[in-house]
């Protein structure tokens, strides 16, 4: 796989898109992690927890989309150096949710061009007002 071409500040990253959250992934996702939150395979506890009608995604798997992303974009998870990131929502299963980003600095330390970045995952949604559910900031090798 061939390296992106060097971006600039302001660039946006190739979007990660996930057409559908599917409820068997988010399910089975739980028994990989042995995650015991019944709001990942029980609708009565989604419901208990005023959380609708749909289980909710695991929150490492939403960031994980941002790991895609730029695995994608860099070609390579080893390309990352750092990523930090904050859950402000839920995903449910049946969302579409893509991930993406910006270029906020471009710096070289020792050998390597290191890029820094805005990342995000967000719903899709026909609405202009998109807040995302993730947010966070990466560095990347380029």
């Amino acid at each position: 796989m061939t390296a992106p071409a060097m971006p600039s500040v302001g660039d946006a990253l190739p979007v990660f898109r996930v057409d559908s959250i599917e409820a068997d992934k988010i399910r089975i996702m739980a028994l990989i992690f042995q995650d015991p939150n019944p709001i990942h395979f029980d609708l009565d506890a989604v419901r208990d927890a005023g959380l609708g009608e749909r289980f909710v995604n695991q929150g490492g798997v939403t960031m994980a989309y941002i790991i895609n992303m730029l695995t994608n974009w860099t070609g390579s998870r080893a390309a990352i150096r750092n990523l930090t990131s904050r859950f402000t929502a839920n995903v449910f299963a049946g969302d579409r949710v893509e991930a993406g980003g910006t270029v906020t600095a471009i710096r070289k330390v020792d050998d390597q061009t290191l890029v820094d970045c805005d990342v995000w995952v967000r719903p899709v949604t026909d609405g202009n007002d998109i807040k995302p559910v993730v947010a966070g900031t990466a560095t990347v090798a380029l």
